[in-house]
């Protein structure tokens, strides 16, 4: 599958040779020719897996300024080729400025979290669709509904992120009214280290989505670490949790929900360790990771393209639209919002 977004050819289908003709970049799959994108059309490449791109092409490439971002096939960063002239160390510079102002940190932390409460809102509303309000469930769509009105009043970062932590707290003490299954049972978000079977398979979602978020930053040039709404610590990287906000209830929390609500994740692929804590078995993760990367192949709609689109490039989407607000080529960041 291959996708043309935002200027940036996305090339996901295993086996493809890419070379160069004249200024038309073919995509061939052994003798057959898949597709031609004139040169000009683009502003860079990213190939997923087993992708193979001429020498030519590289130097026409570098040349142009068009930069190419490897990945592995699962979506991990590997590396970026780019020309003589970049744009990433003026980027980074526009992202640090933007982090030294506080406007545009309270700007950008308003719409990370404007992402999430509208996404954690979908998925508390098709839990009411499909089995009835609860006390909890009601409380907690109350809870969304009043952070999404005073959101745009908040007036520090600070205030942002109580309003989210408001709202998440009622959030997951309706998480296990979601829950279908008897075998399983959700009191409480927990980690460090995780203390059941629930919060052991969201932490292990959230750490599968959070590495997507990463690859995404760093193959449009940003810096992970430089968050806006997290907190910055040596090490941590900040700007791929705030990006992670927006998919955290509508990606991970639909899958986690999805494998346990199906009983394709029983309580013997889990594991009680000494201390309490409570991880995935191997076969656990196995399990988990095949559905997190079909997932990753499933198609919905983003809200600014016409065409359906992967679900393993929505990062990647949102990443190059938060490069461009940075850039001051957009007058906004628009945060994902699913359906």
């Amino acid at each position: 599958m291959n996708s043309e977004l935002l200027n940036t050819l996305y090339i996901q289908t295993q086996g493809v040779y890419l070379r160069l003709e004249g200024d038309t970049l073919r995509i061939q799959h052994e003798d057959v020719t898949l597709r031609n994108v004139p040169l000009h059309h683009l502003g860079g490449l990213s190939v997923f897996g087993n992708v193979l791109i001429s020498p030519f092409l590289l130097a026409r490439c570098a040349e142009e300024g068009l930069e190419v971002s490897w990945f592995s096939e699962s979506g991990r960063f590997f590396g970026r080729l780019a020309g003589a002239v970049s744009g990433n160390v003026l980027l980074r510079q526009a992202q640090y400025r933007a982090l030294d102002n506080p406007k545009s940190r309270l700007y950008l932390s308003q719409r990370f979290v404007e992402g999430k409460l509208k996404n954690a809102r979908l998925v508390l509303q098709r839990a009411v669709r499909e089995r009835g309000e609860t006390e909890a469930l009601a409380l907690a769509l109350y809870e969304h509904e009043a952070a999404l009105r005073q959101l745009p009043q908040a007036r520090s970062v600070d205030e942002v992120r109580g309003l989210e932590g408001s709202a998440a707290s009622a959030y997951f003490a309706a998480f296990g009214d979601l829950l279908l299954s008897g075998e399983f049972r959700f009191e409480g978000r927990n980690k460090r280290p995780p203390r059941d079977p629930v919060n052991a398979l969201l932490g292990f979602v959230y750490a599968l989505l959070v590495t997507q978020c990463t690859a995404a930053l760093e193959g449009v040039g940003l810096d992970p670490q430089g968050g806006f709404l997290h907190a910055l610590r040596p090490g941590r990287n900040a700007l791929a949790l705030d990006l992670m906000e927006e998919f955290r209830a509508w990606w991970a929390d639909r899958l986690a929900l999805s494998l346990l609500n199906r009983k394709q994740l029983s309580p013997e692929h889990f594991e009680a360790r000494p201390g309490g804590a409570v991880l995935l078995s191997e076969e656990g993760r196995k399990m988990v990771i095949t559905a997190f990367q079909s997932r990753r192949q499933e198609t919905v709609q983003h809200p600014l393209f016409k065409e359906p689109v992967p679900v393993g490039l929505l990062p990647h989407i949102q990443a190059r639209l938060l490069a461009r607000y940075l850039r001051g080529d957009l007058p906004q960041y628009l945060p994902f919002v699913g359906r």
